[in-house]
């Protein structure tokens, strides 16, 4: 019979921790959001080209899934952001 040996952990990993030194560009939101809008506008450009008959319908649904995914993300962000805000404002202090 041989005896059960089991794994053993290793050491633990040191983990360095930084602190952002600066703040976020104050135009960071406005950016965001611009990015967000030309996803958008490729998006409806390429269908428009596809229903001309100019663009090909894979750039078309390419493009489209592209802007859900991205509209999806900033949505999810969106939410979390109300989340947060809502716990720290029903904070007792």
């Amino acid at each position: 019979m041989t005896t059960f040996v089991p794994d053993v952990a290793g050491p633990f990993p040191t983990i360095s921790r930084t602190v952002p030194t600066a703040a976020p560009p104050a135009d960071a939101f406005g950016k965001a959001m611009d990015d967000l809008g030309s996803v958008l506008s490729s998006a409806g450009a390429a269908e428009d080209r596809f229903a001309s008959g100019a663009g090909d319908l894979q750039e078309a649904v390419y493009e489209r899934a592209r802007a859900d995914v991205a509209l999806a993300v900033a949505t999810a962000a969106a939410q979390r952001t109300a989340q947060a805000l809502q716990a720290i404002f029903t904070m007792q202090v």
